[in-house]
């Protein structure tokens, strides 16, 4: 895995909710610092003498009270402890709600080219969005092959043999409202340990789409911006497969089946393909039955438990039957 750098950090685009509005007011030539802990620290015990267990290897976030707490040290003449401070290497220090460090602190985390980043975001919303930021670059990563689309707002990952139909389907799933996520490479991040995320493995390319016998279409020219997405949590595995006539099917679909990708699973179907099975319909009812299944309601069990009670009840009937019948011939 590339590095990650206090300057990779800075440089990340980070849109709306997820923005971190960063600058960099100090310690510029120590941006080549790398950051390896997607974590974050918040120094009070340092700056009281307190280095055991200190996680110099995470980024130190100043808040109001550790700024507050920069500033008693300087009125005070206590800022030794300061030096101790910065004889331990770790990638920035970063000051939100918009606060500036002290002088003697500036002073010194030049010395040690210590980058020093600002922000104008609360400690609370610039730490969840600074955590989810850092999750998504250390999570692992795998490219597949395969086509992910969001059905009914279910992310579904098609997977396949090469010709099978994967993106003819997922075209088709576009034109009924739908939207692509990405064709033929999807990069795929687990976040938080048990979420899986899906993207295009190549930006540059877009939302484009090749098909046999077309060539290369641009989906958001042909269908506008409503039909893509840029990302999506996969929920749904779909494996498309060539029909094959001594391959038994599930047909009840009682049993539910997963497949694993970065040690994560995820609920799994198989489709056969032949000609007249319409692919794309059978993809919006597994969506929604997906949907289904989150909100606690499964199809396949209630009619295994229609067909037990309904097995029960004849029984019953038929015991008593027989019953009547013997108590007539006595």
């Amino acid at each position: 895995m590339k590095p990650f750098t206090v300057l990779d950090l800075l440089d990340l685009d980070l849109k709306e909710h997820d923005a971190l509005d960063l600058q960099c007011i100090g310690g510029r030539p120590g941006l080549t610092r790398e950051i390896r802990v997607a974590d974050i620290n918040r120094p009070g015990l340092a700056l009281n003498g307190f280095f055991d267990a200190f996680g110099n290897d995470r980024i130190q976030l100043f808040g109001r009270g550790e700024t507050a707490f920069l500033r008693r040290l300087e009125e005070t003449g206590r800022t030794e402890v300061l030096t101790h401070f910065f004889r331990h290497e770790m990638p920035c220090v970063l000051f939100t709600h918009g606060l500036d460090p002290t002088p003697t602190f500036f002073e010194m985390a030049e010395v040690a080219q210590c980058p020093i980043l600002q922000t104008d975001l609360r400690s609370s919303e610039f730490s969840s969005r600074l955590m989810r930021a850092l999750s998504n670059v250390f999570a692992s990563v795998e490219t597949i092959h395969g086509v992910l689309v969001e059905v009914f707002g279910i992310g579904v990952l098609i997977l396949g043999d090469s010709g099978v139909g994967k993106s003819e389907t997922a075209l088709e799933l576009v034109e009924r409202g739908h939207r692509l996520v990405a064709d033929d490479a999807v990069e795929i991040r687990c976040i938080a340990g048990n979420i899986l995320h899906g993207q295009g493995a190549n930006r540059a390319l877009g939302h484009h789409m090749e098909i046999r016998g077309l060539g290369i279409i641009n989906v958001t020219h042909l269908f506008g911006v409503g039909a893509i997405r840029e990302s999506k949590q996969i929920q749904l595995i779909v494996q498309l497969e060539y029909w094959d006539s001594e391959k038994e099917y599930d047909r009840i679909g009682a049993e539910e089946r997963y497949s694993e990708i970065l040690e994560v699973k995820v609920p799994a179907l198989e489709i056969p393909v032949k000609p007249g099975r319409n692919i794309p319909i059978i993809i919006e009812t597994a969506a929604r039955n997906e949907r289904l299944k989150k909100m606690g309601y499964y199809s396949a069990r209630e009619f295994n438990q229609s067909v037990l009670k309904w097995l029960e009840t004849e029984n019953a009937r038929s015991s008593y039957l027989r019953q009547r019948i013997e108590e007539k011939d006595d």
